[in-house]
C-alpha cells in the first residue's frame, strides 16, 4: 500500500520500508496521498482564470439559444 500510494502521489518507489513501524507505513501512505490532493487542488485554483480566459478568447462558450430553439 506504501509504494502505491508514493508512486501514485508522484514520490516514487520507497524501498527501505523494512525500518519503519506500520503506523509509519500508514501515516507516510496518507501523507503521500493528501499531498497529491492539496497540490492538483492548488494548481487548478492557480490555472482556473488562465483556462477561463483562453476559452473566452477562443470563442469556446456555449451558445446561446433563443426562446424559439429546440
Amino acid at each position: 500500500m506504501l509504494n502505491a500510494a508514493m508512486i501514485l502521489s508522484g514520490m516514487g518507489p520507497l524501498v527501505p520500508v523494512e525500518q519503519m513501524s506500520d503506523w509509519g507505513k500508514y501515516f507516510a501512505a496518507g501523507y503521500a496521498i493528501f499531498s497529491g490532493v492539496v497540490f492538483i487542488s492548488t494548481i487548478g485554483i492557480i490555472l482556473a482564470p488562465a483556462a477561463h480566459r483562453m476559452l473566452h478568447r477562443f470563442h469556446l462558450e456555449e451558445e446561446k439559444k433563443t426562446p424559439g430553439d429546440l
